[in-house]
């Protein structure tokens, strides 16, 4: 089993990393619960949620709730649901939700207990990899037609119970989804690890290389989180890639493209800026040709119009009095926050669209 402890301003809480934990739950969850509500997705609930019930054993008043799988599902209305069916189980203030799915299920069932009576506890209990990003760190939110997360809060779980079991399950488009994440924390903070990641084809990566980017990635983000909680600062820099990912995703309609391929290719499009306006030395060819060889879906940007995009960027919460705030890298570990206007944001799309249609 491997663990770390994140400190956070409300609390300090576990990450747990162990195959096949899901089985034996009520040995991680303190015993002053008496009622727990599951929620899942209609996906991961015909595979694991028997096993999780099965794992809270029969001392708990266990009930479970199942919303539609996709990104579509962090929605008002699936809130609004969700909070019906706390209200309609009884949960109270000594009660527990549990966060069973991807990064779908913890943002939206996170931000249902940040909300409900005030806030009660929660678990986060991720089955994908790419929520090895959002599990951590205490965001939790639900979209909006004009652009994504913008309606939420900070809101820490009491724990983070991960099965690696899990993520043997995934398809291709989810392993895509979860190291478009991985990748990202690797230019983030070391030059080896992410050469050593450009090397990796997801087709054939190993269950061990997995839950060892998986631990790298939970420690990068838990330095950051642990010195900037509140995105105040440097925890900005965790949105790399993620300005043009967040336009691409509410353009083309969420659950279009998975959110971490869209980080992934958002990523490309800032190590290009990044080369323009700092002249930073980075393997942005290599980069590229990796995410081609593992079959990201960059042609999906070929129709959109840049005009467009920049309009739904400027909607990003990291936008402050309509300027772009850009997360850019001077090299490989060394981020930094740069005001771009919309100019600068228009020439660099239309050069990087331009390179999409030729690669």
């Amino acid at each position: 089993m491997s663990s770390l402890t994140i400190h956070a301003s409300s609390h300090d809480y576990e990450v747990i990393i162990e195959e096949g934990i899901r089985h034996e739950l009520l040995n991680y969850i303190a015993s002053d619960y008496r009622k727990v509500l599951v929620i899942t997705d209609d996906k991961v609930s015909n595979i694991y949620l028997d096993d999780v019930v099965r794992g809270l054993g029969k001392e708990l008043d266990v009930h479970t709730s199942i919303v539609p799988s996709g990104e579509s599902s962090k929605s008002m209305r699936q809130y609004e649901r969700l909070l019906d069916a706390c209200v309609e189980v009884q949960l109270d203030r000594h009660s527990l939700i549990l966060a069973l799915g991807g990064g779908m299920i913890g943002d939206l069932v996170g931000f249902v207990a940040s909300t409900y009576l005030r806030g009660i506890d929660f678990i986060q209990m991720p089955t994908t990899i790419l929520a090895h990003d959002s599990s951590v760190g205490g965001k939790v939110a639900i979209n909006h037609l004009k652009g994504k997360n913008l309606i939420g809060s900070f809101y820490n779980p009491v724990k983070v119970i991960y099965d690696t079991e899990t993520l043997f399950t995934l398809p291709a488009e989810e392993i895509r989804s979860g190291y478009g994440e991985v990748i990202k924390h690797a230019f983030l903070s070391s030059e080896e690890w992410c050469s050593n990641l450009l090397q990796v084809s997801l087709d054939n990566i190993s269950s061990e290389q997995i839950k060892d980017d998986l631990m790298k990635g939970i420690k990068v983000k838990a330095g950051i989180v642990e010195s900037d909680e509140r995105e105040k600062g440097i925890r900005r820099y965790l949105n790399l890639g993620h300005t043009l990912a967040h336009a691409v995703e509410s353009e083309l309609g969420y659950g279009k493209i998975t959110h971490g391929e869209a980080v992934g290719i958002g990523l490309w499009f800032a190590l290009r800026v990044s080369q323009r306006k700092l002249d930073a030395s980075l393997p942005v060819d290599r980069y590229r040709d990796w995410l081609k060889s593992n079959h990201y879906p960059f042609d999906i940007l070929k129709d959109l119009e840049v005009d467009t995009l920049l309009k739904r960027m400027k909607w990003d919460k990291k936008t402050v009095h309509q300027k772009i705030n850009y997360v850019l890298l001077n090299q490989i570990g060394t981020p930094c926050v740069v005001e771009l206007s919309d100019q600068e944001i228009q020439t660099d799309l239309n050069l990087f669209i331009k390179e999409v249609r030729a690669t």
